[in-house]
């Protein structure tokens, strides 16, 4: 019988060239650049590139994908329609999901799986992506939707056409050190999820819907929102501690604590929570001050349990602060993870095998079927 390992716990699936993490020390590298170093140096676009194109881009490289990007920006007419339609009855993720298929649809690189149309449907879910939960967010308000704006980079034109309104250089800012740190995360279970799906050699927009499935679970991406909705139901500052406390006590869970790989701080979290400081110390004061709130729940969770955050603890109080929704979390995740996930998939198709592990069978032993079995 071979062995098994519930979760895969430290299986080796595949030989990637993209992304690693140290857990034990804490650190996470993009083609072997530190994620810190790329959000203090970097913009979102620029890594984007670094994920799927293998280095930095040069000058006249960056200037040629931001065309590209800027291009794929609207999204097709047919898509905006089931975008509309969609704001009234499905829920954001759910909305995500089916128009990473829709997409699909008049993508003029839909039936080749060649490196260099991958790469080109990589850069349009990029844009597009964006741009679809923007619209499907104000039509679920009953608002007009706001078309891109070419002049603005990826965080800004983000923040444009959710809010309506032009952003500040500082917001802009905070999002973009926020998707860079989204970008790609290793073997998790959305992006192996992309590939087990990409090993049966079919296509990008198929692998990234299987992704936002995987990455739509609160033991996934969705554990943002429940950070955030947990915040909220605390309420203020002087209940932190006393909420954290009767939770330990009934032996439940606290969502933005611990991680299957760190056995430190998560490094985003660290980043995130520096981030989180400036962006409150910035803003007007805030009741309840959500980033207050999440340091002494960090303090007090650390001081009962010795656990210590992972990313969403802090990425939760700071893209609320900017204006996302907490149901609207999960899928700006999904969209900051696009350039990562097709990575993945790009290097599945490039020296591929379909992925098809084993099982140790637990069931019954064989057996006879009764004679006086009824028949139906």
């Amino acid at each position: 019988m071979p062995d098994s390992d519930k979760g895969l716990r430290g299986v080796v699936a595949v030989n990637s060239g993209i992304t690693s993490i140290d857990g034990e020390r804490g650190i996470l590298r993009y083609r072997g650049y530190d994620v810190g170093d790329l959000v203090e140096h970097c913009c979102f676009e620029e890594v984007c590139f670094l994920l799927l194109y293998g280095e930095l881009p040069g000058a006249g490289e960056l200037a040629t994908f931001r065309e590209d990007l800027l291009a794929a920006r609207t999204i097709p007419t047919e898509v905006e329609a089931v975008v509309d339609d969609s704001a009234h009855y499905a829920r954001p993720m759910e909305a995500m999901r089916s128009m990473g298929s829709a997409l699909s649809f008049s993508d003029p690189d839909k039936a080749s799986n060649a490196p260099d149309a991958n790469l080109r449907k990589a850069t349009r879910l990029v844009s597009q992506l964006p741009t679809v939960m923007a619209r499907y967010r104000r039509r679920y308000y009953g608002l007009e939707p706001v078309q891109p704006d070419p002049e603005l980079d990826y965080a800004a034109n983000f923040l444009w056409m959710l809010r309506g309104e032009m952003p500040s250089e500082e917001d802009a800012r905070v999002l973009d050190a926020v998707s860079i740190l989204h970008a790609d995360h290793e073997m998790n279970a959305s992006t192996f999820a992309a590939r087990v799906i990409a090993a049966t050699c079919t296509d990008m927009h198929s692998a990234i819907v299987g992704a936002i499935a995987a990455l739509k679970g609160p033991l996934h991406g969705g554990a943002n929102e429940w950070v955030m909705a947990t915040l909220k139901k605390i309420g203020s500052e002087d209940k932190v501690e006393a909420w954290v406390d009767d939770v330990l006590d009934r032996g439940e869970k606290i969502p933005g604590f611990g991680h299957a790989i760190y056995k430190v701080t998560d490094p985003r979290a660290i980043i995130l929570k520096e981030i989180g400081r400036k962006a409150f110390e910035r803003a007007d004061p805030i009741e309840p001050n959500w980033f207050a709130m999440t340091e002494l729940m960090e303090r007090r969770v650390f001081e009962r349990k010795g656990l210590v955050p992972n990313v969403d603890l802090y990425s939760a109080s700071v893209l609320y602060s900017l204006g996302f929704p907490i149901d609207l979390l999960t899928a700006l995740f999904a969209a900051n993870r696009v350039a990562g996930w097709a990575a993945h998939v790009i290097e599945q198709h490039s020296d591929n095998r379909i992925i098809r592990p084993t099982i140790n069978y637990i069931g019954p032993p064989a057996r006879e079927l009764p004679v006086s079995q009824e028949r139906a």
